[in-house]
C-alpha cells in the first residue's frame, strides 16, 4: 500500500512553507557535513594517518546513513515530531563529538572506538533526515516524486557545499575545533526545532509541543555549558596528554604548537606539533647536528633550509662563520614567532633568527620551490628539516617532483640533506625516500644517529609516549650530483654510516614491510647486496 501523507495545516502560504523547509534542509546539510569533517580532522590529529581515518569515518557514516533511511520509514506517520527528535539528538551528538573524542584520547588513551561510535550515530541520524523531510515537503504541496527529490537534494547539496567551506575557512580559524562543533550543534538544534514548532505546530499536541520545547532547550543549554567549559576542558585534557608542565599552546592556521618544560620547571624544553614530539631539549642536538654538519663539509656559502621553523637546524648552520646567507622557508608563522620570542626556545636556538645573514619566508616549501625562477641564484646546501615522511599530509615533500625542484636549486658541488624517518622502525619508508632521491641521478649516502644512552626522556604525557616509541634512531640521506663522501663530525661518536651489511638487511626488511600513504611517484625500492 502506498503511503500518502495528509496535507499539513500551515500558518503561512504553501510557497513560503516550502521555502522554509528547503532552507532547513540547507542548514541541516551544512551542519551534517561539518560534523563529518570535524570527525575526520580530529581523528587525523589524535590517531594519525589521515587517509585511514577519513576512510573509516566516511565509510561508516555512509553505511549508517543507509540504516537511518530505513529506520525513518517507521516515523513517517509522525514525521514532524520524528524530525524534531532526530535533529535534537543529532545536534547533541554532533556538537559534543569533538569534546568526547578528545576526552577519550586524553584520559583513556584510545579514541578509535569513540570515533566509530560517533560516526555510526551521526550517520544514522543524518540518514533519517531526508525521508522525513521528503514526507514534510509533500504534505505542504503534492508534486511528482522526481520534482520533490530534485528540490530536496539541490538544497541538501548546496548546504553541504557551504558547510564544507565554512569548516576550514570560518569555524576552525575563528572558533576552533571544540567550540566550532558546539556552535554547529546549536544551529542544528535551533533550525530543526524552529521548523517543527512553528511551521508544523498544527501536527503536535500541546503535550508534544512542551516536551519538544523542553528537549531543545535542554540541548541548547548543554551545548552552551560545553562552550563555557571549553577553556578549562582544553587545559585539563592538554595536561593529560602532554603532562603537567605545558607552558605554551598555540593553534595556528597550520597546526597546534605546544611547548612543555623550560620556564624554570627544571625540565628540558619539548616542542609538540599536532601532538607529535618534534623536539626534546635533552637530545635534539643529535638530530640537528646529524642533519646539518655532513652537508656542510663541502661548499656552504649559500644555504637553504626547508622547514626548520624552530631555528635549531639554523643554529647549526650559523656555526660556520663563512656562511654568507641562509634562507629558511617555513609554513607555520606561529612557530616562527615562538622561535623568535619565546625565552627558552630562543636560548635553545641561540637566537638564530636575529642573525643578519638569515632571511625567512613564510610559505609551503613545495610551492616556494616551484615558484622560484629557474635562473635564480643556486644554493650550496639544501637542508630538508620537514615533517616525518610517515605522516600522510607530508608525502608531497618526499615525492620525486619535490626532490627534482630541490635538485634544480643546487649549485655545482652542492649537497642535499634529508631526514627520512627511522630505518629501524620503518625501513620501507626510509629506503623509498632514498630511492626517490637516487632516481633523479643524484649520488646518495645513507647514515643515522642513535638516541642518547638510555634513550631521551620523552614520557611527559600520553601522546609523547605514543609518538616517541617508534624507533631508536634518526636516519638521513645525503645527496649530490658528484660522487659523495660522508664526513661525520668527530665530536659525536653516535653518528654512523650504514654499512653494506646493514643496507642489505634493511632492504630485505623493507621488502617484508608495507607503509601506506606515499605518493605513487615515490614507490620505488632499492635492492642492496642481493
Amino acid at each position: 500500500m502506498i503511503y500518502r501523507p495528509a496535507p499539513a495545516r500551515l500558518p503561512v502560504p504553501a510557497g513560503l512553507g516550502r521555502l522554509v523547509v528547503l532552507t532547513t534542509v540547507f542548514i541541516c546539510a551544512a551542519c551534517g557535513l561539518v560534523y563529518e569533517l570535524e570527525l575526520v580532522a580530529l581523528a587525523s590529529y589524535l590517531i594519525g594517518d589521515s587517509v585511514t581515518q577519513a576512510s573509516v569515518v566516511l565509510s561508516v557514516m555512509v553505511f549508517a546513513m543507509g540504516i537511518g533511511s530505513l529506520l525513518a520509514k517507521r516515523l513517517r506517520a509522525r514525521a514532524a515530531l520524528g524530525f524534531a527528535a532526530v535533529e535534537a539528538v543529532l545536534a547533541l551528538a554532533g556538537g559534543l563529538s569533538a569534546m568526547a573524542l578528545y576526552a577519550c584520547f586524553a584520559w583513556f588513551g584510545q579514541a578509535r572506538p569513540a570515533l566509530v561510535a560517533f560516526s555510526l550515530t551521526i550517520g544514522v541520524l543524518i540518514g533519517a533526515e531526508v525521508p522525513l523531510l521528503m514526507t514534510l515537503i509533500q504534505r505542504i504541496r503534492r508534486q511528482d516524486a522526481g520534482g520533490a527529490v530534485a528540490d530536496l537534494f539541490a538544497a541538501d547539496y548546496v548546504g553541504a557545499l557551504v558547510g564544507g567551506l565554512a569548516f576550514p575557512f570560518l569555524l576552525l580559524p575563528v572558533l576552533g575545533q571544540l567550540t566550532g562543533a558546539l556552535f554547529t550543534g546549536a544551529v542544528n538544534a535551533a533550525a530543526g526545532g524552529a521548523l517543527v514548532l512553528w511551521l508544523f505546530r498544527g501536527d503536535l499536541s500541546v503535550r508534544s509541543r512542551w516536551a519538544l520545547l523542553a528537549a531543545n532547550a535542554l540541548v541548547l543549554a548543554l551545548l552552551a555549558a560545553g562552550t563555557v567549559l571549553t577553556g578549562p576542558f582544553e587545559r585539563a585534557a592538554r595536561q593529560a596528554v602532554y603532562g603537567s608542565d605545558v607552558r605554551v599552546a598555540v593553534q595556528s592556521d597550520v597546526q597546534e604548537v605546544v611547548l612543555t618544560g623550560g620556564g624554570g620547571s627544571g625540565k628540558p624544553l619539548s616542542i609538540f606539533l599536532d601532538g607529535r614530539l618534534k623536539v626534546s631539549g635533552d637530545d635534539e642536538f643529535r638530530y640537528h647536528e646529524a642533519l646539518v654538519h655532513p652537508a656542510m663539509s663541502g661548499p656552504h656559502r649559500r644555504v637553504l633550509v626547508l622547514g626548520g621553523g624552530d631555528g635549531l637546524a639554523l643554529r647549526e648552520v650559523l656555526r660556520y662563520g663563512d656562511v654568507a646567507s641562509v634562507t629558511v622557508v617555513e609554513l607555520d608563522r606561529a612557530l616562527l614567532r615562538l622561535a623568535r620570542t619565546d625565552r627558552d626556545l630562543t636560548a635553545l636556538n641561540h637566537d638564530a633568527f636575529r642573525d643578519p645573514r638569515v632571511r625567512t619566508v613564510v610559505g609551503d616549501a613545495f610551492d616556494w620551490l616551484r615558484g622560484r625562477p629557474a635562473d635564480g641564484p643556486p644554493y650550496d646546501v639544501v637542508i630538508c628539516d620537514l615533517p616525518d615522511p610517515g605522516i600522510t599530509p607530508s608525502t608531497k615533500l618526499y615525492s620525486q617532483e619535490f626532490y627534482g625542484l630541490a635538485e634544480r636549486r643546487l649549485a655545482p658541488g652542492g649537497r642535499l640533506a634529508v631526514h627520512a624517518g627511522t630505518v629501524d622502525a620503518r625501513p620501507r619508508v626510509f629506503w623509498t625516500v632514498e630511492a626517490t632521491i637516487r632516481s633523479l641521478g643524484l649520488r646518495t649516502r645513507a647514515y643515522r644517529v642513535g638516541s642518547a644512552p638510555g634513550g631521551p626522556e620523552r614520557t611527559a604525557g600520553r601522546r609523547a609516549v605514543e609518538r616517541a616509541g617508534e624507533g631508536d634512531d634518526w636516519s638521513f640521506v645525503l645527496a649530490s650530483r658528484e660522487s659523495i663522501s660522508l664526513q661525520l663530525p668527530p665530536v659525536r661518536p653516535c653518528l654512523q654510516s650504514l654499512t653494506p651489511g646493514e643496507l642489505a638487511a634493511a632492504a630485505r626488511a623493507a621488502e617484508r614491510s608495507r607503509e601506506p600513504g606515499l605518493l605513487p611517484s615515490t614507490l620505488m625500492h632499492p635492492r642492496y647486496g642481493e
